[in-house]
């Protein structure tokens, strides 16, 4: 949603690297171009101004011109300004201190009410609660049967007495599923009511009243992230109508330009507290102003990750798959172990998604967003279709087991002999970065002990420098080289590559490269 944002915030910040002084001119050039990137963004023009005037306030003082990187420093500016819009703190749910705590949805027609009820449950069931949803939405035709159907693919429980369709009375409905909470020892009643109108005085009463029925702990207004300023507007007249505690944006990965999501918060004064981005239940999360800045300035959202696999992946399997890579040069790590672990992966959501929270992803968002989700299906389904032997023993795939291994996958035969090959190439990568040494055709990096071997090999192989034919002049010739060469490392940055040398002319060799083309 954020893509045309962050792809012009990232031009702008282009033109300030390289500069050892940022000149009242330059600030007010990269100010103006913020300026055009919110309002193109939708972003409401009173937050516009708002985060304009302390963004130049701030680069206009001391803390750039006294920084050691003056651009840098106004990207922190600007990072922080979008944090602070976004609500600065995550904002955490109040629990009721006598259960059962009550959360109350509201929003207008076809925000997505009555599937967020299903995902807000299924992550409150992931956190150890036990939630109830609640139908009181019986105006909209087949809302009741469609709350029940979500509960049941979330694993919770549904409490919905009346038929709907206009039959039956929400206040009443929403007042005995209290009591049904507690009886059948719910810890979360979640209220799902009917959507409405900004100007519909009737359906705002409504909520009114089943607010004032229930009395609920916290009252979730459900916004639409794609509609744009309007949804600013609903929020106003929502909160002056009715009330509510903090917002949650669904279709959050839409297409559209997401200005409400940087507008709402600073406008209505209530946090947004959840954020739903995708189809797919568990596409559902806490929302993280820091993070969502971070992703918006292109540098990723790597705490989010490492959150996911956390859920994912179990220490011990992990420690078990890194000994494997570790021993015998990697050997034991066979076709069964590589399907686990991308089963694992694909447990944690969309490929492209997971991709887009690396640092630096955005300048490959093109290739990304072509990502075929299904090639991981059809990988799995190759090596499904080998014997017990042959996964635990690729080499002995010949040609006549590559021919009924495509036919019972459904590929041709060029792309089973492809995955081996490339199976062996990771494989291979995989175990030599396990065992310290780094990427292969990278020295080892400094104090791992990694690559020592292949950097003695290629000081003998080296060329245009010949050796003493007297032993003791040829031994001080070399311990004056691994002397250069201890100082070099040391001194030298990431992949231990001496200080001075650029990255950009180091080539990866050709096996990592067939592996990633």
């Amino acid at each position: 949603m954020f893509d045309t944002l962050s792809d012009r915030l990232s031009a702008t910040f282009k033109t300030l690297r390289g500069k050892g002084r940022l000149s009242e001119a330059d600030i007010d050039a990269t100010a103006r171009e913020i300026r055009i990137a919110l309002l193109e963004a939708d972003v409401a023009l009173p937050v516009v101004r708002a985060f304009i005037k302390n963004v130049k306030e701030r680069a206009s003082g001391a803390e750039v011109s006294k920084a050691l990187n003056p651009s840098q420093q106004v990207i922190k500016i600007v990072n922080d300004e979008l944090v602070s819009i976004l609500g600065g703190e995550t904002r955490r749910l109040r629990f009721a201190k006598t259960a059962p705590t009550v959360i109350m949805l509201a929003g207008l027609q076809g925000a997505g009410k009555t599937t967020l009820a299903g995902k807000l449950g299924l992550w409150l069931k992931g956190q150890g609660h036990s939630p109830l949803l609640v139908a009181c939405d019986l105006q909209r035709p087949n809302a009741v049967n469609q709350l029940s159907v979500v509960a049941d693919r979330a694993g919770v429980g549904v409490y919905a007495p009346e038929p709907g369709n206009g039959v039956g009375d929400p206040v009443q409905v929403a007042k005995d599923s209290i009591e049904y909470a507690r009886t059948k020892q719910f810890d979360i009643v979640i209220v799902d009511t009917a959507g409405r109108l900004g100007i519909d005085q009737e359906m705002m009463r409504q909520a009114a009243d089943i607010r004032d029925a229930v009395r609920p702990d916290e009252i979730l207004f459900v916004v639409d992230a794609m509609i744009g300023q309007d949804a600013v507007n609903t929020a106003e007249a929502f909160r002056d109508g009715v009330g509510f505690d903090g917002v949650v944006l669904s279709k959050l990965d839409g297409d559209a330009r997401g200005g409400a999501a940087l507008s709402i918060a600073h406008v209505t004064g209530r946090q947004i507290m959840f954020a739903s981005n995708g189809e797919k239940l568990d596409e559902f999360d806490a929302f993280h102003p820091d993070r969502m800045a971070s992703r918006i300035l292109g540098m990723g959202d790597v705490l989010s990750l490492i959150e996911k696999a956390e859920q994912t992946f179990s220490q011990e399997e992990a420690a078990k798959m890194a000994s494997k890579l570790a021993s015998s040069k990697g050997k034991d790590f066979t076709l069964d172990d590589f399907l686990a672990q991308m089963e694992q992966v694909r447990k944690m959501g969309s490929i492209s998604k997971l991709l887009g929270m690396l640092p630096g992803m955005a300048q490959m968002r093109d290739q990304i967003n072509n990502i075929d989700e299904r090639d991981v299906d059809r990988t799995a389904a190759v090596i499904k279709s080998m014997t017990p032997a042959e996964r635990q023993d690729p080499t002995i795939i010949n040609g006549s087991r590559r021919a009924r291994i495509a036919r019972g996958s459904g590929v041709d035969v060029s792309a089973v002999k492809s995955l081996v090959e490339r199976f062996f190439e990771a494989r291979k990568m995989m175990s030599r970065m396990a065992q310290g040494g780094g990427m292969p055709g990278m020295p080892g990096m400094p104090g791992t002990g990694g690559g020592a071997g292949r950097q003695k090999k290629q000081q003998k192989q080296a060329k245009g420098k010949r050796r003493s034919g007297n032993p003791l002049k040829r031994k001080a010739e070399e311990e004056a080289a691994a002397a250069r060469r201890e100082e070099q490392a040391q001194q030298g940055g990431a992949f231990g590559l001496p200080a001075g040398q650029p990255g950009q002319d180091f080539e990866l060799p050709d096996e990592f490269k067939k592996f990633m083309g």
